[in-house]
């Protein structure tokens, strides 16, 4: 293992194989990183291992925990992102660390004041493993967990093994592009709200582009091998998916969150969860979350529903109040045809204008600032403009990211 962490750090990715690009709704042949064990197995053996994982890191129907320690690999100790290692916390609910019951293995929270391995917690492994199912969305934290996880492994010398998973949100990029003004753990780098990249893709382009902290990116040496194998010294190696690119549809297997529970959830989250920054119900507490959204101000002619508590939404805005708004379900066709690849901007800008106290619409701490990227959304809101207006002012900063995104595309993307 010594020799794999001395000197020489490479960001490498696994190219090979035949690959059959996927078409639209074909998730069923698509390979993740996770289940090329033939692949990376043999970097593990002998090692003592780290694994950043949760309820969506799965090797077709088993645990990717669990099928490492059938195969007889030394898992030290599990880190959980937000919402814990078995993805049951409310968003934002302090997670905090315990034994998991089913392997008896330490699991590590690395969310609310703790969201970066310390020296200490990587004392006593080899090698880190990261392997979490993101939904590319730059608010969606699990990109943030990611960066936090490079750095640590570059900054301790750890080899750091990244499973990479399809996008869901993978076909389209839109929405504005963060200000580094106002960069937070729901959004910390220059990205759209919707950046079609895997998490493989984001991993190379934070290493490429110096995005990692002043430590880390002098550590790093960013260097793509075609060729990796057990005997390659890395420090950040990506294992590709197989019969993935941009245009396919990946159907998740397994829910990411406990209130993204429908693939349709999912597609509008981009959408509908600006409206966290407010004070309407995102229908948390529904049986359709982010498909649902409203308040009892709004006008009783429109769609009604009623949040209650329920498990992964113990709390939250409008609770066992009727609200009057919006119902965005439908079938995942219909969803999808609905979305057409954008940002539905028209929702926020109608509620606006429908609710009756103006002042009180967005939270006063701001937070729809941070899930936007800027200050600007919020008063182009206010300012009474058009969608096509605000879109508008989205292109130039999108052109310069669709730049920089395209140099660690590991796919066929949607655009070529």
């Amino acid at each position: 293992m010594k020799r794999l962490i001395h000197n020489i750090f490479v960001v490498s990715i696994l190219l090979s194989g035949t690959t059959c690009w996927a078409q639209t709704n074909n998730s069923a042949s698509v390979i993740t990183g996770a289940e090329r064990m033939e692949v990376y197995l043999p970097m593990l053996k002998g090692r003592t291992v780290a694994v950043f994982a949760n309820q969506t890191s799965m090797v077709k129907s088993t645990h990717l925990v669990d099928t490492l320690l059938k195969r007889g690999v030394k898992i030290k100790k599990i880190f959980g992102p937000e919402h814990g290692f078995r993805g049951q916390a409310d968003a934002g609910e302090h997670v905090s660390n315990a034994v998991d019951k089913k392997t008896g293995i330490p699991v590590v929270s690395l969310y609310g004041d703790h969201k970066k391995p310390t020296a200490d917690d990587l004392s006593d492994v080899d090698v880190l493993i990261f392997d979490i199912q993101d939904v590319g969305v730059r608010f969606y934290t699990f990109i943030s967990s990611l960066q936090y996880f490079m750095e640590a492994a570059l900054e301790n010398h750890k080899p750091l093994l990244i499973l990479d998973r399809p996008n869901p949100n993978g076909f389209y990029i839109d929405g504005p592009v963060l200000s580094p003004a106002f960069a937070s753990f729901v959004g910390m780098q220059p990205v759209p709200i919707v950046y079609g990249m895997t998490i493989g893709e984001y991993a190379l382009m934070l290493t490429g582009e110096n995005r990692l902290s002043e430590l880390a990116n002098k550590i790093n040496a960013y260097n793509i091998t075609t060729e990796p194998s057990v005997d390659t010294p890395f420090h950040i190696q990506v294992i590709k998916c197989k019969n993935y690119d941009h245009n396919t549809r990946y159907v998740l297997p397994v829910n990411p969150s406990p209130n993204l529970k429908e693939m349709q959830s999912i597609y509008w989250y981009p959408t509908t969860c600006l409206f966290e920054g407010t004070v309407l119900s995102e229908g948390r507490g529904t049986d359709k979350p982010f498909q649902v959204f409203g308040h009892p101000t709004l006008p009783k002619k429109l769609y009604s529903f009623t949040p209650k508590p329920n498990e992964g939404a113990k709390s939250s805005k409008c609770f066992n109040q009727t609200c009057y708004g919006w119902n965005l379900s439908g079938s995942e066709a219909e969803v999808l045809k609905k979305v057409n690849k954008k940002i539905q901007l028209s929702y926020l800008i109608e509620a606006y204008k429908l609710f009756p106290g103006k002042d009180s619409f967005f939270l006063k701490n701001n937070f729809f600032n941070k899930l936007a990227g800027n200050d600007v959304l919020m008063k182009q809101i206010k300012d009474g403009l058009s969608e096509e207006e605000i879109r508008k002012s989205w292109e130039s900063g999108l052109k310069r990211f669709k730049y920089i995104r395209n140099k660690y595309l590991l796919y066929t993307d949607f655009e070529d």
